[in-house]
């Protein structure tokens, strides 16, 4: 019985890892499952265990297949170097949390050496908005988003992403090396049996980009889907991923206390990452999403 136990849940898992995209939404639940895929690689150690116990080559060869499946999967991720080099520009993107007390300590902690800051869930005229303020010579909000500048920001507008509130914006930055179209962006959350909106919102800010002609790109903020979301294709390519391209792990950003996924991003084009990491701020849910990147 362990035997077939064994055999049954390492190729059940081994088939979620492989081909979770194929699986059916099931009302939203699959995507939600995708959001922690690459966790359920804690099971496999202990179907090796379980194998070892039946002293059958047979099961323990069966107990190695989801082993090596997420392996390939995400083996690279977590053995991946950040490539380093010169850079031209240092973001970071945080969702401080409408409710924060300490959102000023977040945002001081999180804005230290950067040149652009965008925040999401922001208190107009809060303690976070004060800061940036004080410390940033340009700015451009709408609503509960913002983007913080050591550049001059040339253009600016709202961004429609099919809310009834607005949650986006896109600015021009005009760096030492050249103009930098920016989006920052807070689309619709994502829970089990509710992603309907969320899919949504993610559809419309694919288009934007899609539309966008600019030669250098950045989307920065809370976009309630994770790297491993089947729904993200829609971004990733065409748009660059920051962590995966110069970070080291996952990145994991939320909940603040044990991040489990990563709904915050830094998404380029027509820019190299050349670090990307997560920091901690003060009193969020979710930790901040920073790098490095050259024009």
């Amino acid at each position: 019985m362990l035997r077939w136990s064994i055999v049954v849940m390492a190729g059940v898992l081994s088939l979620v890892l492989g081909g979770h995209w194929l699986l059916p939404e099931l009302g939203g639940f699959t995507p939600v499952l995708e959001s922690v895929l690459p966790w359920l690689g804690v099971a496999t150690p202990l179907l090796l265990v379980g194998a070892l116990f039946t002293r059958s080559w047979q099961v323990i060869t069966a107990a190695l297949v989801p082993v090596t499946v997420w392996a390939f999967m995400f083996g690279p991720t977590l053995l991946h170097s950040p490539p380093g080099g010169l850079s031209d520009v240092s973001v970071a993107t945080l969702n401080v949390g409408a409710t924060n007390a300490q959102s000023a300590q977040a945002v001081q902690t999180v804005s230290k050496g950067r040149d652009l800051v965008a925040v999401q869930e922001l208190t107009p005229g809060g303690p976070a908005a004060k800061f940036l303020n004080e410390h940033f010579p340009y700015n451009y909000r709408i609503a509960t988003v913002g983007l913080w500048s050591r550049f001059p920001i040339l253009e600016t507008r709202k961004v429609d992403i099919g809310l009834d509130w607005a949650r986006a914006l896109r600015a021009v930055v005009k760096t030492p090396r050249g103009k930098l179209t920016v989006y920052v962006m807070h689309l619709a959350s994502a829970r089990p049996g509710q992603t309907d909106l969320r899919d949504e919102t993610l559809a419309k800010a694919g288009k934007i980009v899609d539309r966008d002609t600019s030669e250098h790109l950045l989307l920065l903020g809370d976009l309630n889907t994770a790297t491993t979301d089947r729904k993200r294709a829609g971004l990733v390519p065409p748009l660059s991923d920051a962590q995966q391209e110069a970070g080291e792990g996952f990145g994991f950003t939320w909940p603040a206390s044990f991040p489990v996924t990563r709904p915050d991003h830094i998404l380029y084009r027509g820019l190299t990452a050349t670090s990307a990491g997560v920091e901690q701020a003060a009193g969020s849910d979710h930790r901040a999403a920073v790098a490095s990147l050259r024009l």
